[in-house]
Order: structure tokens, then C-alpha cells, then sequence
């Protein structure tokens, strides 16, 4: 009878030690389901610079926009499981200087020094704006956030064939509106209307369902229309 009674004793705290664990686990995965999704990001970046070096453009530009996906899914996942943390948004900061700063830069790489200075041009000012972006206004940003004008660089790249001429003229023009103090609205695409959800869906769906020519063009009028048109098509409306 004791012995039933120990191994009843025995399998009620391992029960119940199996809940604790499980509580411990989902609280583990809660807190950190934003930061999985920026460290993607990162991964997206890092490959997409290897794929650079190794002369794979078009897979560089890819994983770009897959990092474009990502980095609007992690703020969003972050307040909606109330998660978001000081190491979160050091997390997304380096992620976004990883893949719209260096590895988008890259693609303005030649042999030639002033479109390698043009290249360093484009990092620093990504730096810069990952800095300075707050405006002390709230759900507005200083400055076009950098993953619209990286978007917009690779896609362009992609459509023309890598034109250089296109290329640094593009260039210049995101570094100037990166820069700029103009002010742009926090884009809560995936926790604002219903479109907004649909455009993101849209994105998922381009980016790994269609061929490159339709998906380049669908990101690039989704990016330009954030700046053409911020206040009126992409505040932050709920």
C-alpha cells in the first residue's frame, strides 16, 4: 500500500512538473516569437551578402524581399503577444542594418571607387536613419524608413538587369529621403484594414508564388505608394 501510495506521490509531481515546463516553454515562446522573427530576418541578410559575393544577384534581391516580409511581422507579432523588449528592438535594429543596409548595398558594388563610396554612402545613411528614425510624434517616423527604399533598389536592379546608371540615380534619391526630416507614418500594415492585410498577403504570395517580374513590380508600387502617398493610404489606422 505504500508503495502505491510513493508511486502515485511520484507520478503526481512529474505531472505536475510536466505543466510547469510546459507553462515555462510557451512563456519562453511568447516572448520570443518577435525576436525568431528578426534574427530570420538577420539570416536573410547575412545570406543574402554571400549570395552578393558569389555573384548570385538575383537570389540576393530575394532574400531581401523575404527580409522585407519578415521585418513587418515582428514588430506586429511583438504587440500583439505583448512582448516587445529592449532586446527586441536592438534585435530588429540589427537585422534591418544587416539586410537594408549592407547586404541592399551591395548591389551598388562595381570595381569602380565612387560606386563603392556610393555603396558606403548607402550604409551610412541606413545607420543614420536606424538612429535618428523617432520624431518624439507618435506612430510617425523621421526620415523613409529604410526596408521601402531597399525595396525599391532591389527590385529595380532586378527589372532592369542591374543597370548602374538607374541604379545610382536611385540611390542618391533613397539616401536624400532617408535622411530627410520628413515625416512618414509607422506602417502597422498587419494591424491595420483589412487591404493592408490583403497587400501583405499579397507580398507572401508574390514572393514565393509567382515569377520575379510580377512580384518585382507588385513590391515596387507597394513601396513607392508609401511614399508617394503616406498620410492618406498607409497611417496608422486600426
Amino acid at each position: 500500500m505504500l508503495i502505491l501510495l510513493s508511486f502515485f506521490q511520484d507520478a503526481n509531481k512529474l505531472l505536475l512538473n510536466e505543466r510547469a515546463n510546459w507553462v515555462h516553454l510557451k512563456e519562453f515562446a511568447r516572448k520570443n516569437a518577435a525576436n525568431a522573427l528578426s534574427v530570420a530576418n538577420m539570416l536573410m541578410g547575412m545570406a543574402s551578402i554571400l549570395c552578393s559575393l558569389n555573384g548570385h544577384h538575383h537570389a540576393s534581391c530575394w532574400l531581401v524581399l523575404i527580409g522585407y516580409l519578415l521585418d513587418l511581422a515582428d514588430g506586429a507579432v511583438a504587440r500583439q503577444l505583448n512582448a516587445c523588449s529592449a532586446l527586441g528592438a536592438k534585435l530588429d535594429d540589427f537585422a534591418d542594418f544587416t539586410t537594408f543596409g549592407i547586404a541592399t548595398s551591395l548591389i551598388l558594388r562595381t570595381p569602380s571607387l565612387l560606386d563603392n563610396i556610393l555603396c558606403m554612402l548607402y550604409v551610412l545613411s541606413v545607420y543614420t536613419r536606424l538612429c535618428f528614425f523617432s520624431s518624439g510624434i507618435p506612430f510617425m517616423y523621421r526620415g523613409l524608413p529604410c526596408i521601402y527604399s531597399s525595396a525599391i533598389l532591389v527590385c529595380v536592379s532586378l527589372l532592369t538587369g542591374g543597370n548602374m546608371a538607374v541604379l545610382r540615380i536611385l540611390a542618391v534619391a533613397m539616401i536624400l529621403f532617408m535622411v530627410s526630416q520628413n515625416f512618414y507614418p509607422h506602417d502597422r500594415v498587419l494591424e491595420s484594414q483589412a487591404w493592408k492585410k490583403v497587400v501583405y498577403i499579397g507580398g507572401v504570395a508574390m514572393v514565393f508564388c509567382s515569377s520575379f517580374p510580377p512580384a518585382c513590380v507588385y513590391y515596387l508600387l507597394w513601396s513607392i505608394s508609401y511614399i508617394l502617398f503616406p498620410t492618406t493610404l498607409w497611417s496608422s489606422k486600426v
